[in-house]
């Protein structure tokens, strides 16, 4: 008998929830004899891709472990000066441990459930509590994705303020022009560039101390504090300037220099941004990192980003919520300001924590420390008779010479395995950090001494130096909430940290079965890598050769995603899934510019398309028309083809979900995409819903120009309770030139897959620029789908997606009996998800959709998709990594939600006092001495079986939405405030 020399285990069986013997029992429910019939029956027949995908074989996972460790012995991370608005910085342990390893913080959704939220609600209250209070301004929101982009929005929002020009020759006209400080990191002003350019901004970079703004109107002014060279200039007669002509005043800071320096709302301004990245959060070769921004309180209703609020709950207690949830992109869609859906939740969550651990006095010392260093240094060039450019400064120096001396310290420097910025060629920058030495400031001085040790050191220079900030050290009073001033030893953190998770519920609990959403496995062996030094403390502008093991896993992942999508050319920048849309319409409007037709500015979106999609086209610059559809959830042909015909003159785009948010696929997608290139538009397909594609069919194949992919979907890298994401874009060959480029990138950021890719490096000079601040946006957690990929191989891939068809057309039978299925294709399937219509109780119960949301958080379920994108209905999308026993549960729960309707129906329960009206019963309410409802309390707390092996008990009860927007708290309210209560 032949022995056995081949491992068994694949990773798709560990990913994949349902074995075969389940399968076969799922497809025996949905009326299918096999998964080929059921696609066949579900994806047109004519857009099948009919052959296995070119990717690498499956790897296990310990082969996996052993190939990433080889790829990370590749990078060399050197002590990196570089600044530029990133920091090596030192993650405790206790968080690192905790939250961002931890799958009960990085697998929660977005928090539109607050009930089910309050731990990571609470964390984010922190966060801007933190911002507020370090910014001296009175609003701040909870999170953005990186400084770059937060300053654009920044850009956008006082231009959204703009009024007419009152004076001078140019009187009456609208303010089109917004002052940018030279001081601004360079990769700022080029993403300030790219999105000004979409908006017809006129950006004027001048010495915003030298500026007239009553000669040069302007609508806002953006104004670095610190510099990207160091200085720390006081802009108060700027901004009284600026104010004076009718401006608004962004400032970009630095957090930690802010507990040293005076805070921006003190002097004056508007807005402040920037990165909370120095706050614990890994350099991680540019990400993810949550942006802050903060402003005054006069104008929250225009704020980006999402804002946590306090409210009450149904008990009158306190409770946290996403507050003003009316402002956010899907549902203001084309009327939107900001395109901003992903934020940086996880991100913003460890700084947060950063700073609960460390506290006032902790963060202060860390601060003084870095300036202190920064100091000596100073002090020690000054000795050596070598110029520094600035007498204020925080912790970066701009270290002047010849040019022959520039070049004699780079390479001093490079001989020492240290990275030193070459500001032109007659200066340098040198950013000291959290984690810079005495030892660090000895080596450098050695550098800046022709290779020698100078006769002094930095403990010697100690004693002599003194601090730099000028009139603007920091007098005022910050973070005194008692949250920042408890939980300073391990053992108080560490329970703080724990009783929050308790408070959420994730995918370590039960399934998270939203539409739109792909809530899906994100394995440990995935996540594992981020957090390895070799790969987390890489600065994103470091050399290339010291980051070969990312471009391997660059290049790579751009291959293996222009393989899975069928477009020759990928981008890896876009770092969320707006940003994805927004950069492939921007590549769309300059491909039209490029021929001479710069007025194609009109996208056609189906009212199936993903609810974003309006927003991303006005920031894009574009208008947007709607396409009907018909009864049945299809795109209304006749209806597209008129529109395209009317519009011929100015369409750019069609933007199409597929399949569509309506959970199906489109018959005609083919034909959609002739009639808009008929007309001379481009066909940009939105890949939000691509864990229904891969493997099966492709974006570029059924005639799309443009796509971007959600990372964060289809391919694993977990929501985090609303961010990170990644929304990379594939395009065609003809619009290869025009993806984004970045100028601190020697790499061109474009796939090179094999014998039909393009190589578009030489057409670099046609991008549309940097969408994002880093060159491959959120690198660090490239890592994660390109993990998935090289485990699933391509079986596995077309597995899952065949699985998770099978998974939404399983729920959708057991559901539709007792909450109809409002769509399906034309032989009864549904795609990836399925909408279930709730409306008839409301007629015939009272029973809202939300009273169903709420009561399912009784049975242990957080709620499928609300009113979206039909109002009244549930959108489900279970996915493949659920297992057939947890649809089960979940269908269970909605079948017993059902009958407790029936009793109100039929007159057995009160319309107005049922077990849905109350929803969700808290611990608290269970236990009280009185109870007064027609029904029980077991039904109320254990109405399933399963609710009493593990039951998930809500920390509040029902959020009144009404009273957080009427009475706007945004920052942590006094303990007394709770205790009154």
């Amino acid at each position: 008998m032949p022995v056995s020399i081949h491992g068994y285990e694949r990773f798709a069986q560990r990913h994949i929830g349902p074995d075969d013997a389940h399968i076969a029992e799922m497809l025996e429910t949905v009326g299918a004899r096999s998964l080929a019939e059921l696609i066949d029956q579900t994806i047109p027949a004519t857009i099948r891709l009919g052959r296995p995908l070119n990717l690498p074989a499956a790897r296990t996972e310990a082969k996996l472990v052993e190939d990433l460790q080889a790829i990370a012995a590749k990078n060399e991370p050197w002590r990196s000066f570089l600044g530029m608005g990133y920091a090596d910085c030192f993650t405790p342990p206790v968080i690192q441990r905790n939250i961002l390893e931890n799958p009960g913080w990085y697998t929660q959704y977005t928090p539109y459930q607050a009930e089910l939220a309050q731990g990571r609600l609470e964390a984010l209250l922190n966060f801007q509590t933190m911002v507020s209070d370090l910014t001296a301004l009175e609003i701040a929101n909870a999170s953005l994705l990186d400084e770059a982009t937060a300053t654009a929005e920044a850009m956008h929002m006082m231009e959204s303020f703009k009024g007419p020009i009152t004076s001078g020759p140019a009187s009456g006209e609208e303010r089109n022009a917004v002052l940018i400080d030279p001081g601004c990191h360079p990769q700022t002003v080029e993403v300030l560039r790219t999105r000004a350019g979409a908006h017809g901004i006129e950006l004027v970079l001048a010495d915003p101390f030298a500026f007239d703004f009553a000669a040069r109107p302007v609508f806002g002014a953006i104004l670095a504090y610190p510099a990207t060279d160091g200085a720390v200039h006081d802009f108060r007669g700027v901004i009284a300037r600026a104010h004076a002509a009718g401006a608004r005043v962004t400032m970009t800071c630095d957090l930690l220099a802010l507990t040293v320096i005076a805070p921006p709302g003190e002097l004056g301004a508007d807005i402040a941004v920037g990165s909370a990245q120095r706050f614990g959060v890994p350099l991680g070769y540019g990400g993810p990192h949550a942006a802050f921004f903060a402003c005054k309180a006069e104008l929250v209703r225009r704020l980006p980003g999402r804002i946590i609020g306090v409210s009450v709950d149904a008990q009158g207690g306190p409770a946290l919520r996403m507050a003003l949830q009316t402002r956010e992109q899907h549902i203001r869609r084309e009327k939107a300001t900001s395109n901003v859906c992903t934020a940086q939740a996880l991100l913003a969550i460890v700084a947060s924590m950063y700073a609960v651990y460390h506290g006032p006095r902790g963060l202060r010392q860390i601060a003084e420390r870095v300036h202190g260093l920064t100091a000596c240094l100073a002090h020690g060039l000054g000795k050596l008779g070598i110029r520094t450019a600035h007498a204020s400064y925080f912790d970066t120096l701009r270290v002047t010479g010849a040019p022959s001396d520039v070049a004699s310290w780079l390479e001093s420097a490079r001989a020492r395995k240290m990275n030193l910025r070459r500001i032109d060629e007659r200066s340098l920058g040198v950013a000291l950090d959290e984690m810079t030495s005495a030892a660090d400031v000895d080596a450098l001085l050695a550098v800046f001494n022709g290779g020698r040790a100078p006769a002094f050191a930095a403990d010697d220079l100690a004693k002599e130096a003194s601090p730099a900030l000028g009139a603007l050290g920091r007098t005022s009073a910050y973070l005194g909430h008692p949250v920042f001033n408890t939980h300073h030893s391990e053992t108080e953190m560490l329970r703080y940290v724990r009783t929050l998770e308790s408070r959420d519920l994730s995918l370590a609990h039960s399934m998270i079965p939203l539409g739109s959403c792909t809530m899906k496995l994100n394995a440990t062996v995935e996540m594992m890598p981020i957090t390895w030094s070799r790969f987390s403390r890489v600065h994103p502008f470091a050399p290339a050769e010291q980051a070969e093991g990312y471009h391997v896993v660059i290049k790579q992942l751009e291959a293996m995603l222009a393989e899975i999508t069928g477009f020759p050319a990928v981008s890896l920048q876009p770092n969320s899934g707006a940003q994805g849309e927004l950069a492939g319409l921007l590549v769309i409007r300059k491909y039209h510019e490029s021929r001479g037709e710069p007025q194609r500015d009109l996208c056609l979106i189906p009212a199936s398309a993903h609810g974003t999609n309006p927003a991303s086209a006005a920031m894009a610059g574009m208008g947007v028309v709607v396409v009907a559809c018909d009864e049945k959830g299809y795109v209304d042909l006749a209806d597209l083809e008129a529109k395209a015909g009317q519009h011929k003159d100015r369409l750019a785009a069609l933007m199409v979900t597929y399949p569509s948010t309506y959970g199906i696929f489109e018959e005609d997608i083919e034909r959609m995409c002739a009639i808009v290139h008929a007309h001379g538009g481009q066909v940009y397909l939105d890949g939000a819903n691509l864990n229904a594609q891969v493997g099966l069919c492709r974006p570029a194949d059924v005639g799309a120009d443009v796509c971007h992919v959600n990372l964060h979907k289809t391919f694993c890298i977990p929501h985090g309770g609303g961010g990170p994401g990644m929304g990379p874009i594939g395009v065609a060959a003809h619009l290869a030139k025009f993806l984004p480029g970045h100028p601190l990138a020697k790499l061109a950021p474009f796939a090179r897959a094999g014998a039909g890719a393009v190589d578009v490096a030489a057409g670099a000079e046609q991008s549309i620029g940097p969408v994002a601040a880093a060159p491959w946006g959120s690198a660090s957690i490239l890592l994660i789908s390109w993990s998935y990929i090289a485990l699933m191989g391509a079986d596995g891939l077309r597995r899952a997606s065949e699985v998770a068809i099978l998974s939404a057309n399983y729920v959708a039978e057991r559901m539709h009996a007792h909450f109809p299925v409002f769509y399906r294709g034309k032989r009864g399937r549904v795609a990836h998800e399925c909408i279930l219509d709730t409306r008839g109780v409301k007629r015939t119960a009272g029973i809202e959709v939300d009273d169903i949301a709420k009561r399912l958080v009784d049975y242990g379920f957080h709620a499928p998709t609300m009113s979206f994108p039909i109002p009244g209905t549930l959108m489900v999308e279970p996915t493949e990594s659920e297992p057939k026993a947890e649809l089960d549960r979940f269908c269970d729960a909605m079948i017993a939600i059902r009958e407790e309707i029936r009793a109100v129906e039929d007159g057995r329960s009160p319309r107005d006092d049922n077990p849905l009206k109350n929803a969700p019963h808290t611990a608290a309410v269970i236990a009280a001495s009185e109870w007064t409802h027609p029904y029980s309390r077991e039904q109320a707390a254990f109405p399933a079986p399963w609710t009493r092996a593990r039951k998930f008990w809500p920390a509040v009860g029902r959020v009144n939405n009404a009273h957080g927007d009427r009475n706007l708290v945004c920052s942590c309210p006094p303990v007394t405030d709770y205790a009154s209560t």
